[in-house]
């Protein structure tokens, strides 16, 4: 006996939909995002270190972030070095009482980046203060910057020190979010891709 499929309800349908435009506008942002992952990888073999960071939800990202490239869940994928700026609460405070939230991934950055290190700021809406602030000290002290954003991306994608800038073009918080895990697990993956491939990242790198 043949089974029928019932037909989704109009809200499932609609919820399915509001998803489909943003994803294919990130598929859009492929150079991008290989454009990005080079850069990454590049500073990786010369010994650099990836330095996340965002505030609310995000804030839970960039932990995520750190641990996919120091403990990969693919069995052989080479470590790398991240942390993230969102997991001492004793630090994170003490900043925020003292200098004000905008500073709290300012002032981190200043005392535990190098030149050949990278940053990442990720916010859902580009309008984070904090994560901009962040931004731009690592651009004057001459960090990668890399910057994950939703909507138009606001201060953040406006701002010079972005070097990459890869945005949800969404106002739905939850797409953001759910897009936004897609575009760095995807950064993770082709930054190994570039480690696999011989001769791509140049002869001075440190192995």
């Amino acid at each position: 006996m043949a089974s029928t499929v019932t037909p989704p309800p109009p809200e499932v349908s609609r919820l399915f939909e509001s998803r489909s435009e943003p994803a294919r506008d990130l598929a859009r942002q492929a150079g991008a995002v290989a454009d990005a992952c080079h850069a990454m990888a590049v500073r990786f073999h010369q010994g650099g270190k990836l330095i996340v960071f965002g505030t609310g939800g995000p804030s839970a990202d960039a932990q995520h972030v750190a641990v996919e490239f120091v403990h990969p869940v693919i069995v052989g994928k080479r470590a790398l070095p991240a942390i993230s700026l969102t997991t001492d609460v004793a630090t994170v405070t003490g900043i925020a009482e003292r200098e004000g939230v905008a500073a709290i991934f300012a002032r981190q950055l200043r005392a535990v980046a190098r030149p050949a290190d990278i940053a990442m700021g990720i916010s859902a809406d580009g309008a984070s203060p904090s994560v901009l602030a962040g931004l731009e000290a690592a651009h004057e002290m001459g960090l990668l910057t890399i910057a994950l954003a939703g909507g138009s991306g606001g201060r953040v994608a406006a701002s010079p020190a972005v070097d990459h800038l890869l945005i949800v073009a969404s106002s739905d918080p939850r797409v953001v979010k759910e897009l936004q895990v897609t575009t760095y697990h995807v950064l993770w993956e082709l930054v190994h891709v570039f480690f696999e491939q011989p001769g791509v990242l140049g002869p001075e790198v440190v192995r």
